[in-house]
């Protein structure tokens, strides 16, 4: 399935493996969108200096809980509610073909960030 920039609102469509795409790019984020999204979803608006990953490892260090921020290099995503183990249902922007996904993420390579902190 691929989808095109179906935009923020988009329709939830369902992807295997119990996730599902939400969206695509939000309004106003650039192609590389991780880092944009996760501001939009945390914070309610753009965060200009967000839209890159790196830049969400400057929050400080936590333990994983709703909320929270999966961070590396290169990707972002938001912790919505543990699955077990380190499997997390997560906010997903850009998580591939340009959509935003709802989805099993695992925590390992990730550093987990407080926004709020």
């Amino acid at each position: 399935m691929k989808v095109t920039d179906a935009g923020y609102t988009a329709t939830t469509i369902s992807v295997s493996g119990g996730g599902r795409i939400i969206g695509g790019r939000p309004a106003g984020c650039p192609s590389s969108f991780c880092g944009c999204g996760a501001a939009l979803r945390v914070f309610g608006h753009h965060v200009p200096e967000l839209n890159l990953a790196a830049n969400w490892l400057r929050f400080p260090r936590t333990s994983p809980a709703p909320g929270m921020v999966a961070a590396r290099r290169g990707h972002v995503f938001v912790l919505e509610q543990p699955l077990g183990g380190d499997m997390w249902m997560a906010y997903d922007a850009n998580s591939g073909g340009h959509a935003t996904r709802m989805h099993a993420r695992s925590l390992r390579g990730y550093t987990i960030v407080n926004p709020h902190g």
